[in-house]
């Protein structure tokens, strides 16, 4: 069985025909709620770490406030979009836009990992700090930029759909 087989058997279920049929704007409402949710939240511990925003709280502070909503918003959009991509599975392999989408998340977190792995192990060091090392700064715009770039190819795939 090739992937793209793989795909069509999983649209043929009846999780997929119900996403597809009656469920899909409501769980594609639940995807964008997670996605804020997440993303949102994110986005702001990332401009900490760049330096431009919240500059007189540390980062251990801002990162602990934003943690659950951050993993409750990853979990809602991982569920959700699990439940998306089998009303479409087909089609979403097919696209380079998922494709992309998927490259990207993959690419994200990556790069959390390379951040909570190497750099995050000396927070304490630089936590207070308005401006964090070069090494966090990089890691946070990295972050911005790949999840925007998330954001710009489902996006697009889901006008392309």
């Amino acid at each position: 069985m090739t992937i793209f087989d793989w795909c069509k058997a999983l649209e043929d279920t009846r999780v997929g025909e119900i996403v597809r049929e009656s469920a899909f704007p409501y769980v594609e409402g639940v995807h964008v709620l997670g996605l804020a949710l997440s993303v949102g939240t994110v986005v702001w511990f990332d401009l900490r770490l760049v330096g431009a925003a919240m500059r007189s709280r540390s980062v251990s502070g801002v990162f602990r406030d934003l943690k659950g909503w951050m993993i409750g918003g990853f979990c809602l959009m991982f569920l959700s979009g699990a439940l998306l991509f089998t009303a479409h599975a087909s089609k979403a392999y097919a696209s380079g836009y998922f494709r992309a989408k998927m490259a990207l998340i993959v690419l994200a977190g990556l790069n959390t990992a390379v951040y909570h792995l190497t750099i995050d192990r000396r927070r304490a060091e630089w936590s207070n700090a308005p401006i964090p090392p070069w090494a966090a700064r990089a890691a946070g715009l990295l972050s911005l930029v790949l999840w925007f770039s998330v954001i710009a190819a489902g996006r697009i795939f889901a006008y392309n759909l």
